[in-house]
């Protein structure tokens, strides 16, 4: 992606350092999970199964399954409403019984070279993929450390939360190309705009 480009709707980003808040970075700028199709292409893309694995049993419930999630793990992160309302236990009681089923059973295989790659046991369920994300989210949510790198983007209108890794912690934007490019250009264009015309 090009320095200073807007993520269009249909690509899907994978930097926020957790699989439960690149999920929840699917709703911006707008809705990017209303196809089975986009789904599909976001759990490969998020790593939830090995490149090339079969998804062809996906059904049109993924989408809103999905998207179910990705509203209760929102609550959770956000703190919106504000823990101990009825609300926030309803979103963690959800997240905690998706996280109860198994998740995909991965196996070593020989690959084309001979070299070992993973593979799943079987095509994968939505409920088990869910596990994978909510499971994430149980660990996140449970790891002060974790917790306390949590960062909201300081990018204008930008609601996506990332986990700030940064040497110091003091990463500012989801991502220096998108939401920080921006800001510099903003800021530059605030300096030109104030010096003397001649």
């Amino acid at each position: 992606m090009a320095l200073g480009t807007v993520t269009a709707p249909h690509e899907l980003r994978f930097d926020t350092g957790r699989i439960c808040l690149d999920l929840l970075a699917t709703t911006h700028p707008e809705e990017r999970l209303g196809s089975v199709e986009v789904v599909c292409a976001w759990i490969t893309g998020s790593g939830l199964v090995p490149a090339g694995t079969p998804l062809a049993h996906a059904d049109g419930s993924w989408p809103a399954a999905f998207r179910e999630l990705r509203g209760h793990l929102a609550r959770l992160v956000r703190g919106r409403p504000a823990p101990g309302t009825p609300a926030y236990a309803r979103a963690l009681a959800r997240v905690n019984e998706l996280a109860r089923a198994a998740p995909p059973a991965p196996r070593a295989v020989p690959g084309d070279d001979g070299t070992l790659v993973r593979r799943l046991d079987g095509p994968p369920g939505s409920a088990a993929l869910l596990a994978v994300i909510a499971r994430d989210a149980v660990d996140l949510l449970t790891d002060p450390l974790a917790r306390a790198s949590l960062r909201q983007c300081e990018g204008d209108n930008c609601p996506i939360v990332y986990l700030d890794t940064s040497r110091g912690r003091r990463r500012r934007w989801c991502s220096s190309e998108i939401c920080g490019n921006r800001e510099r250009v903003a800021r530059h264009r605030r300096r030109t705009a104030a010096l003397p015309r001649a």
